[in-house]
């Protein structure tokens, strides 16, 4: 615990809020819907964040809590992902590839999980 940067779920979610900030800002219609863009920014940097700030913490349970906030701002940008995609605000292939990420970054986080339960 505590070297955030070399654990390879971490790397990923955060190469997926780069990502989703490269698609929005890029993207004219969803520029236009700020709640919707706010949702997707902040849940898409939530997950690299809670894990990061997880390793740091300095108790297992403490540091278990904050993976699975982060597991659960997964799933929240996997939906805002879904939203976006059905109200084509997303394009299609690009939506679906973010969403098969997250949805690896969620099984990482998951058996991170299970491993560190061990440790208690």
């Amino acid at each position: 615990m505590g070297n955030f940067r070399e654990l390879k779920v971490w790397q990923l979610a955060k190469e997926i809020a780069v990502d989703v900030y490269r698609v929005v800002d890029l993207n004219e219609k969803l520029k236009g819907d700020y709640r919707l863009k706010a949702q997707i920014t902040s849940s898409a940097v939530s997950v690299p964040s809670n894990i990061a700030e997880g390793d740091e913490l300095s108790t297992i349970k403490h540091g278990i809590n904050h993976l699975y906030i982060a597991k659960g701002s997964c799933a929240e940008l996997i939906t805002q992902l879904i939203i976006a995609k059905e109200l084509n605000l997303i394009e299609e292939k690009k939506a679906d590839e973010l969403i098969s990420k997250c949805n690896h970054v969620s099984i990482m986080l998951y058996k991170l999980i299970q491993a560190r339960n061990n440790f208690k």
